[in-house]
């Protein structure tokens, strides 16, 4: 292995030394005098560059032998920007990493759910990633177990499965490997950590890490309009909002409650709280909520590229960090975006209420306004739909039965163009609302409805990648500027 430095890895050393948090997540760096690795921003004093290496995956620096920095908490930093961007292999699989398919399903189910052999996914991951997909997938198992040990009360057994080990043995060693510590004495080290954490019953409390500014109020807003009753709620005033939602999950269910940051709050996370019906949904909720937040962004690069354009620059400087909300549920999100065409979101959020009344999944107990989860597409695909006008009923009996069947798929590795051609193809699926699905269910930051916004397709060009993001902003151009935005620290 040829270890010569590179223009590469000396611009990533002046990141380091600056320690720059715009690149959390993008890369790791390894000290070869500790035997840590960490984030970019790290606020311990700067190694010497002959002690640096750098990695492009957390598991690629635990592979090569180094462990979690207890200062930086390298596990935590939000996830690369690029697998948003990405729609090829490497891109598409990191999004089905992120959602728990490897732990679930195997690398054989991962494969599968991309079309490719297991061993073209593990070589193009490898040569990339500088590891596999079960070596990714245990990083992901650790820093789940890390955040299981450190606020719940769950034994370090139950935490061992929950996490998505197959051993205690299994657990005990990523554990010691990773973190250099037992499970039991990590979870001794947990900040305030009084003899034993908080009981699982009141949720396991979470910070979402984002990069860079963070438009919290205009997502809030965004969230608080078309909230669908028993699925969605929004406690509070502005500024201080809690918007709460169900989520079905592979193992179970949850309720997710995210609080909206003061304007004062200079902090590069949001505080969420998750109740989970089985803990081993623990990852897999937090990367749903993740996506819906567009916590991953890069709002640097979005700025960069959109403030170029005259038209775009006021709107850029009036709402640093604006983001492009996503999906928690994929199939959800298209039932309500076939339900909004032609109404406001007032109106399709009420009839979504009638489709969650009739045939949503009750939770085990109400929790304040929230007491169902969104029907799944096999329900609704057999569903009698009485309540809906004839229009979207037949639009909506084709779109679930496709879903259901798996002729159209919204999950996070699936291919966007081969997505949005199969939803083209349904009797009453129109442009628009194929455009919709796709810049939200499969979280696409490149797309550029013309007919909204009477701009020609060929005018944005200058945009691209971050199409998506330019929408959203000319949306609210003719609202009151946001010259109060949350900016860097």
């Amino acid at each position: 292995m040829d270890d010569t430095p590179t223009p590469l890895d000396d611009s990533r050393y002046q990141a380091v030394s600056s320690r720059d948090a715009r690149f959390d997540g993008e890369f790791f760096f390894g000290v070869a005098s500790t035997g840590i690795y960490c984030r970019p921003s790290c606020p311990a004093v700067t190694p010497k560059r002959v002690n640096v290496s750098f990695h492009p995956s957390a598991a690629a620096a635990q592979g090569a032998g180094f462990r979690a920095c207890r200062r930086c908490r390298p596990d935590a930093v939000p996830g690369s920007a690029e697998w948003n961007v990405r729609a090829d292999l490497v891109g598409r699989a990191m999004r089905l990493i992120g959602d728990g398919v490897v732990d679930r399903e195997g690398v054989g189910g991962l494969a599968d759910r991309l079309g490719y052999s297991a061993r073209q996914v593990h070589r193009q991951l490898t040569e990339e990633l500088g590891a596999g997909p079960v070596a990714l997938a245990r990083a992901q198992r650790a820093h789940t177990a890390r955040i299981l040990l450190t606020t719940t009360s769950l034994p370090v057994t139950e935490i061992a499965f929950a996490a998505g080990f197959k051993s205690v043995r299994q657990f005990n060693d990523t554990v010691r490997e990773v973190y250099a510590c037992t499970p039991t004495a990590l979870r001794g080290r947990a900040p305030g950590h009084r003899g034993r954490p908080a009981p699982t019953a009141a949720g396991i409390p979470l910070r979402l890490a984002h990069r860079g500014p963070y438009a919290a109020r205009e997502i809030f807003d965004h969230l608080q309009h078309g909230a669908v009753p028993g699925v969605e709620e929004t406690r509070g005033a502005p500024g201080a909002r809690r918007y709460r939602r169900t989520l079905r999950l592979p193992y179970g269910t949850a309720v997710a409650e995210v609080r909206e940051p003061a304007p004062a709050h200079r902090g590069h996370w949001l505080d969420c709280r998750l109740h989970l019906s089985d803990p081993r949904d623990l990852s897999t909720a937090v990367q749903r909520m993740r996506r819906l937040f567009d916590l991953d962004a890069d709002p640097y690069a979005v700025a960069d590229r959109l403030r170029a354009d005259p038209l775009l620059r006021p709107l850029v400087d009036a709402r640093p960090g604006l983001r492009s909300p996503g999906a928690a549920d994929g199939d959800e999100l298209a039932v309500r975006a076939v339900l909004a065409r032609g109404r406001s979101a007032e109106a399709a959020a009420e009839l979504a209420g009638g489709l969650v009344t009739a045939y949503g999944k009750p939770l085990a107990a109400p929790d304040g306004a929230l007491t169902h989860v969104f029907p799944d597409a096999d329900t609704l695909a057999g569903a009698a739909l009485d309540d809906i006008p004839a229009a979207p009923r037949r639009t909506l009996r084709t779109l679930t039965t496709a879903l259901a069947d798996g002729t159209v798929r919204l999950d996070p590795g699936a291919d966007r163009d081969s997505a949005e051609r199969a939803l083209l193809a349904l009797p009453g699926v129109d442009a628009r609302t194929a455009g919709h699905i796709r810049m939200r269910a499969l979280a696409d930051p490149d797309v550029f409805p013309a007919e909204e916004t009477g701009i020609p397709v060929e005018d944005t060009a200058a945009w691209r990648p971050w199409r998506s993001y330019a929408l959203h902003h000319l949306r609210l151009r003719t609202a009151e500027p946001r010259t109060d935005a949350l900016k860097d620290a």
